[in-house]
């Protein structure tokens, strides 16, 4: 049997709190098994949702990166919603007047500066507040749960944001119903909390086991490749580099107007050889942002069950400053969390000063980056909160 998400077990279930009145951070990346929006779905059968709460990125996830979201009224249901990133991060108590129940349902992508993790902690926090009951609808990592893929940094929290607000890893391999428990006991929370779980998951399934079309969970990640290489990429956030946003290959590709194309490739066809599970390709895009052509590299996750995002994401990075020297440029990327923009690269990495760490030479900065990625207490610390084997 293929596997089911929490929504589908929860409209299974049919639980006697389903007349009780629900409030539902959720958002349109959000289906069931067949694809019907989730809150769609529940309310056909009979669910009492009365107001909606919405993410990054809105209830459509088409906003912006880092665009503020405002308030509105749902356009498939006509409910209410409350933006949680806008002017507040968690419903307020005047947004829980009349509200029983929290309900959670948003696809996550498994990286720790992805917002919707953050957006959970922030509802889960305010559920323990308020004295409200949360019940998360689970859902699988689309990087997997295997624990042997897991890559830091840690977070360290001096450098605590809205992309990065506890000390957990970067790829941490676990579903947002895992992190729930754990953050819920960890932070001392000890909020009415449930979990539905997903049925038929393994660790080890990524989204190609699923068996499902990808949903883009917000405007960049519009594919499952994007998503592989998003831990990666993201760094390329904090630097004249563009990533790509606003074509259709954003996180697949990297590129600017001054790269040595010929430098690039050849080093990378040197350094990303068979077992690092990536194919290069030198093309040229046009997004929004830009007016012009760019020279760029399109990459392509061959193995994705071996792949080590955030290493060879770093990687790149290095490279790319070390052949540009008087080109490259890290540069900020402001947001409605961090509205100057100023020292995006720590808050993605988890370190202070994360600048610093790219004047080093090649051999030496490799070393401690390997360092800073190997985060072996995860796997203990996280362990007596994983639901699924």
């Amino acid at each position: 049997m293929a596997i089911r998400f929490g929504v589908d077990q929860i409209i299974l279930n049919n639980p006697s709190w389903k007349t009780s009145s629900i409030g539902f951070l959720t958002n349109d990346a959000a289906r069931t098994f067949d694809q019907t929006h989730s809150r769609i779905a529940l309310i056909k059968a009979g669910f009492n949702i009365t107001k909606l709460f919405s993410p990054e990125h809105g209830i459509d996830t088409k906003g912006a990166d880092g665009e503020k979201m405002k308030d509105g009224v749902d356009p498939l249901t006509n409910l209410p919603i409350v933006s949680l990133y806008g002017e507040q991060y968690a419903p307020v108590e005047k947004d829980l007047d009349g509200i029983d129940i929290l309900l959670f349902d948003i696809p996550d992508a498994g990286t720790r500066f992805y917002t919707y993790l953050w957006s959970m902690t922030y509802y889960l926090e305010a559920a323990a507040k308020f004295h409200k009951k949360i019940i998360i609808l689970d859902r699988p990592n689309p990087l997997s749960g295997n624990l042997a893929m897991i890559e830091g940094p840690s977070l360290d929290e001096s450098v605590a944001s809205f992309i990065g607000r506890f000390n957990i890893p970067i790829k941490h391999q676990c579903s947002l119903g895992e992190l729930a428990l754990y953050f819920n006991t960890t932070k001392g929370w000890n909020a009415d909390l449930e979990i539905i779980s997903c049925s038929e998951l393994k660790r080890t399934d990524l989204f190609l086991a699923w068996k499902q079309t990808w949903i883009p969970t917000s405007p960049a990640i519009q594919n499952f490749n994007a998503c592989l290489l998003y831990p990666g990429f993201c760094f390329f956030e904090a630097t004249n580099v563009s990533i790509g946003r606003g074509t259709t290959y954003s996180f697949e590709w990297f590129g600017a107007a001054w790269l040595n194309m010929d430098a690039i490739v050849a080093v990378c066809k040197n350094m990303f050889s068979e077992d690092l599970a990536m194919e290069i390709s030198s093309v040229a895009f046009k997004s929004n942002k830009e007016k012009e052509w760019l020279p760029g590299i399109h990459c392509t996750v061959k193995d994705p069950e071996n792949y080590d995002a955030v290493l060879n994401g770093l990687l790149l990075l290095k490279i790319i400053k070390d052949l540009h020297p008087n080109h490259f440029e890290w540069a900020p990327y402001p947001t409605n969390a961090n509205p100057t923009g100023k020292n995006h690269l720590s808050l993605l990495l988890g370190i202070p000063n994360a600048e610093v760490l790219f004047d080093l030479p090649l051999q030496n900065w490799l070393q401690k980056i390997q360092i800073l990625l190997r985060v072996d207490y995860w796997k203990k610390e996280i362990e007596p909160y994983l639901l699924y084997k």
